[in-house]
């Protein structure tokens, strides 16, 4: 099962666990209204959904070994010959899909639905996990310790919700989805380490693209670049983009984006008589008032008493 960019047409909602069985062919019943965890050796995908485009109502956090089997995401094909972990939010499309002569891919999933988790302190704390919102080609490789480790906090979970529940059932579930997720964070961090001098290339090409958008035509047609735009010319997602440069600079995305205009404008500010509401439009600022609450939000004083003191 992966992430997919797809038109609406002839997509399939899933909302309930139970659907989920059914769509995956699954033998066994869910115990739990709210949870599961597959065992993708028994996933038999009907006819009906496969290689259509579903929409999940889950988040998800699947591990798989796809042994050269290729997945699809969007128009691009990526082949991983070990195993990897992707996360995905609630209403993601999806491709379910049987690669042709071969099983399932070797794995599991854990399927929760965002009840599970509405009325806990995991509601909120649960935007704090960018993986979720990363593509498939940004997905974790994990080492064997590390796969024994989160399959372990997954059996755990497991194990939880296939007991008879009781007053204190939804806490353990809960507080062990977020020692999960805890760990799938740190071994991201991991990744980004262990792939710096990957990074920091990309670190060097996003400085890049913010020099030759504000050197083309594009500023004065849309305006201050946004992370999305910048994500997308580098063909990542943008909440990985943000998470790499935080790794690598200690700054995210945004803020990268603010410091660079920033930085044009007090050389606007010191070289010209142009008024603020001139440099403010020239940076791609729709509002003059905007470039004025940014530039003392980060210079602490206002564009015009820079100026006066430079």
């Amino acid at each position: 099962m992966t992430r997919s960019k797809t038109f609406k047409k002839d997509r399939r909602v899933v909302k309930s666990i139970s659907q989920l069985h059914e769509v995956l062919g699954y033998p066994e019943k869910p115990v739990h209204p709210l949870i599961t965890l597959i065992d993708f050796n028994k996933v038999q995908v009907l006819e009906s959904v496969n290689d259509r485009p579903t929409v999940l109502g889950f988040y998800c956090i699947s591990l798989k070994k796809l042994d050269d089997a290729a997945f699809q995401y969007g128009r691009k094909e990526y082949d991983f010959t070990e195993a990897s972990l992707l996360c995905m939010a609630p209403e993601q499309v999806t491709i379910i899909s049987n690669v042709e002569g071969q099983a399932y891919p070797d794995g599991w999933g854990l399927y929760f639905h965002p009840d599970l988790i509405r009325k806990t302190f995991l509601n909120d704390k649960i935007k704090e996990y960018t993986f979720f919102s990363y593509d498939l080609d940004e997905s974790l490789h994990l080492s064997d310790k590390e796969k024994q480790t989160l399959y372990s906090v997954v059996r755990t979970i497991e194990e939880e919700f296939s007991l008879n529940l009781d007053s204190h059932s939804h806490d353990l579930i809960v507080s062990n989805l977020e020692v999960l997720l805890n760990y799938c964070k740190r071994f991201y961090s991991r990744q980004f380490i262990t792939r710096s001098h990957v990074n920091k290339g990309i670190v060097k090409r996003f400085k890049n693209i913010l020099v030759d958008y504000y050197n083309s035509d594009e500023l004065i047609e849309n305006g201050m670049p946004s992370v999305k735009y910048c994500a997308k010319k580098l063909n990542l997602s943008p909440n990985y983009l943000g998470d790499l440069l935080k790794q690598e600079t200690g700054i995210n995305a945004i803020d990268h984006i603010h410091s660079y205009v920033i930085d044009l404008a007090k050389n606007r500010l010191v070289s010209s008589d142009d008024s603020v509401a001139e440099i403010a439009y020239d940076l791609g600022f729709g509002y003059p008032q905007s470039f004025s609450k940014l530039f003392k939000k980060k210079v602490h004083v206002s564009p015009k008493d820079y100026r006066s003191s430079n």
